[in-house]
């Protein structure tokens, strides 16, 4: 929603496999909330830390709003809870919805398809965001290597 917890911690997992698979000059990897409260400001320090522990430095990351630009520009728009994706599909115009998907979708072997919200809960909260987030990201991205037959440079 706000871009500061969940969106960026997902953005930074997938951002650290993209780079692992040396994709990087092929996939362009961004994240935005639905709604306009935190603007500017940098990812949740809980995230931070978190992510941290993995190897994964958010820090750079700010906050933004989505746009309908980006649900043109983007192949894939994913949301992290069945709320933002309605707020996605009434933004998203029309022929681009094949690309709304809630971002569990993509994680194998997973019984929910909605990421917690960790801000109002305890640390382990924002840990568990990280590991639904590598989970759908590993699904993710090969689903783009199949979808767009894409080999590392």
């Amino acid at each position: 929603m706000g871009n500061i917890c969940r969106s960026p911690t997902a953005e930074g997992v997938f951002t650290q496999l993209v780079k692992q698979a040396r994709l990087s000059e092929q996939i362009y990897i961004d994240s935005a909330g639905t709604h306009d409260y935190n603007l500017g400001k940098p990812p949740d320090s809980r995230s931070q830390v978190a992510a941290l522990k993995r190897g994964i430095d958010l820090s750079g990351l700010r906050a933004r709003q989505v746009t309908q630009a980006d649900l043109t520009e983007f192949d894939y728009v994913l949301a992290m809870d069945r709320a933002n994706l309605k707020s996605l599909q009434l933004l998203c115009p029309p022929g681009q919805e094949h690309k709304l998907h809630l971002f569990l979708n993509f994680a194998p072997d997973n019984d929910t398809q909605e990421v917690p919200d960790p801000f109002d809960g305890e640390n382990s909260g924002f840990k568990h965001v990280l590991d639904l987030s590598q989970a759908a990201s590993t699904g993710l991205l090969t689903e783009i290597r199949q979808r767009f037959q894409l080999r590392a440079r």
